[in-house]
């Protein structure tokens, strides 16, 4: 656990914040090459991208303080802090897909193709992301005394032997980003690069899922996975119906 990545002249570094910036940065980077190459209006495109982050960091994270309200009720001020971990991706991505109508509509910019290029986003920022849950210790892997076990703390420090489901996460995101740019040029129709992604995500984080530590008395089935399913039947459909025509 390494939750203060370094400390400069009294400004201390928050592990987490950092590399969730870092995520953002690298993530509108590549969503910018990528708008490029696609042929859409890069500018507009990085215009679109910084306002809907707000958005999707602000449901991401109300998503995460809902599961965990029992941590938050008695303490409102933690609801906004920045330098904890504490974002659930399936909270950010509705509110960014509704936000994202009206900003896409007023900026003149295809719906489907913007999410092609958004979901490599997505994607990138993901990776940077869940190294930040590793160095916070959120998102903990369960108890694993085997392979692939590792010596890991969960948030509240306690070092144990468990799968390390946040370097799963994170592997699953460069998986992913690798196939989708490898596809995105020989997809059947607009919008079906962000549906494979969503897919193959799903299906990884319903079994990464999992893995995760629980609280005593919390079954192993969370809110997490009921989006999983959601999202791959969701995905699954619009694949066929779009496909067949």
């Amino acid at each position: 656990m390494r939750r203060v990545l370094f400390q400069w002249r009294g400004i201390t570094v928050w592990s987490y914040p950092a590399m969730l910036y870092v995520g953002l940065v690298s993530g509108v980077v590549v969503g910018n090459i990528a708008a490029h190459r696609a042929g859409l209006d890069a500018l507009k495109v990085y215009v679109a991208t910084i306002i809907l982050i707000v958005p999707a960091l602000a449901g991401a994270r109300l998503l995460y303080v809902a599961a965990e309200w029992p941590t938050y009720r008695g303490n409102f001020r933690r609801i906004w802090d920045r330098n904890e971990g504490g974002y659930i991706m399936y909270g950010g991505l509705p509110l960014a897909l509704l936000f994202s109508l009206p900003v896409l509509r007023l900026l003149r910019l295809p719906f489907a193709a913007f999410w092609d290029v958004g979901v490599l986003t997505i994607l990138v920022g993901m990776f940077f992301t869940r190294i930040g849950c590793l160095l916070n210790g959120c998102c903990a892997g369960r108890r694993c005394e085997h392979w692939p076990g590792i010596n890991l703390p969960n948030s509240d420090g306690a070092w144990e032997k468990r799968l390390p489901t946040q370097v799963f996460e994170s592997l699953s995101a460069a998986f992913l980003l690798i196939c989708a740019l490898a596809l995105r040029r020989s997809v059947p129709f607009p919008g079906a690069l962000s549906l494979f992604v969503s897919l193959g995500y799903a299906s990884a984080r319903l079994l990464t899922e999992f893995g995760r530590e629980r609280p005593p008395g919390k079954t192993h089935f969370s809110i997490a996975h009921v989006f999983s399913l959601t999202i791959l039947l969701l995905s699954v459909s619009t694949l066929v119906i779009y496909w067949r025509r």
